[in-house]
């Protein structure tokens, strides 16, 4: 019977505690995502071609290329 009186009184602090865990949860996973992306954006940027070059055959098909 005891463990009724107590459900009520302690039910706030549980969801407090419920929420900060979810929240915690959350921002650690958007942490990782955006390192994960940081490192995508960073190679993609070295694969751009500049547009002010023309393209030859020899740029195509040269196998030191960097």
């Amino acid at each position: 019977m005891g463990i009724h009186y107590d459900y009520k009184s302690t039910k706030s602090a549980k969801l407090m505690e419920k929420q900060a865990k979810r929240e915690k949860k959350l921002a650690e996973r958007k942490a990782k995502r955006l390192a994960k992306e940081g490192i995508k954006k960073e190679s993609d940027k070295d694969k751009v071609l500049d547009a002010s070059k023309p393209i030859t055959l020899d740029f195509l098909t040269n196998p030191n290329k960097k």
